[in-house]
């Protein structure tokens, strides 16, 4: 899988667990400090991720993520393993 689709796939999760128009994503925003993402909704956007892509990621280090980039990234190790 391409990183676009991952990025696109990712924004979805975003929007859909956040509340947020996709528009309103960018790569180098923090999940807490600039999308307001709250503990609960980190959980919520692993479990939303996991989904997305069919994968089962390591929840330690996926919650140490802390950028859409940085998401990105970390999903397609997974996926592209």
């Amino acid at each position: 899988m391409d990183r676009e689709s991952i990025k696109a796939g990712v924004y979805r999760v975003i929007s859909q667990v956040l509340g947020i128009d996709t528009n309103q994503v960018a790569e180098d925003q923090s999940f807490t400090a600039d999308l307001g993402a709250e503990s609960v909704q980190s959980v919520e956007l692993m479990a939303g991720f996991e989904e997305e892509f069919e994968i089962e990621m390591d929840e330690d280090e996926a919650l140490a993520v802390q950028t859409v980039g940085g998401a990105i990234d970390f999903i397609a190790q997974y996926v592209n393993d």
